[in-house]
């Protein structure tokens, strides 16, 4: 309003004269920028922070339906090892009963050796088997467990990241946000590792 030469500003002049000032390079257009160039980044690290925390949970279920299998596979070698164990413990009855009968009664115990054998040489392959199973399924739950720390610790970097973020919003500081840009290049990083499960 104006009147005899006084002029009063209102709220609403005052920030469009610092906007205009902003516009031609003043200090609040370079904060402005600034504040821009955060928030955008800030945005892209907590999408792709998410994305890496799916990743990391994922890997842990994986691990531990991996391990769950080898536990399964390892009871089922284990009560293969058994049956082995008590088809041995017949043959070596057998044994002894082919050794103490007389001799027309020795090749029916003979026949019985021999299905012992064969039987016991059947479940060792299989019983064999199931544990090589049971060790890649190790394997495989060990390396998803890895992928899972990589991932993991990723994301706990991403998320320094984003709160270096909102204290250099707040301080005003470069140097933080250039420590927010680097955190968020080694948390990248990091996240690529692990989708190379290195």
């Amino acid at each position: 309003m104006s009147g005899h030469g006084f002029h009063v500003h209102g709220p609403h002049d005052h920030e469009l004269e610092h906007a205009q000032a902003g516009e031609h390079g003043g200090e609040h257009g370079e904060h402005s920028g600034m504040i821009n160039q955060i928030a955008l980044f800030t945005a892209i690290i907590a999408t792709i922070g998410a994305i890496f925390g799916y990743m990391g949970g994922a890997t842990q279920a994986n691990a531990g339906l991996y391990k769950n299998n080898a536990a399964i596979r390892k009871t089922e070698a284990s009560n293969q090892w058994n049956f082995f164990q008590a088809k041995s413990t017949k043959q070596s009855l057998a044994e002894l009963a082919r050794d103490l009968a007389p001799e027309d009664k020795k090749s029916g115990y003979q026949a019985k050796i021999d299905r012992y054998e064969k039987e016991k040489n059947d479940i060792k392959v299989v019983a064999d088997k199931m544990e090589l199973d049971a060790m890649h399924w190790e394997k495989q739950s060990d390396e998803q467990m890895h992928q899972h720390h990589r991932w993991a610790q990723s994301t706990t970097v991403l998320q320094i990241c984003i709160a270096l973020a909102a204290i250099s919003l707040l301080t005003k500081k470069k140097w933080l946000e250039y420590a927010m840009f680097a955190a968020g290049g080694v948390g990248i990083i990091v996240g690529v590792l692990a989708a190379l499960h290195i």
